[in-house]
């Protein structure tokens, strides 16, 4: 499938914070803070397959 840079874009932003959540959430694991961190990384996937799919959807040169 080719995309466009946009789709890359939004794609590597909501990684970078996915990534960031899930370190977070192993770093301080048995806290409180590390579960409310990896619900907002599942949370931010699922942001991210709604954001891409909606791209994809509306954009002529990824659909």
């Amino acid at each position: 499938m080719k995309t466009c840079r946009r789709f890359t874009t939004i794609r590597k932003e909501f990684e970078r914070e996915i990534g960031f959540l899930s370190a977070h959430s192993t770093r301080h694991a048995g806290r409180p803070a590390a579960k409310a961190s990896a619900k907002h990384a599942l949370s931010a996937k699922q942001q991210m397959a709604k954001a891409l799919s909606q791209h994809v959807g509306r954009c002529p040169e990824c659909g």
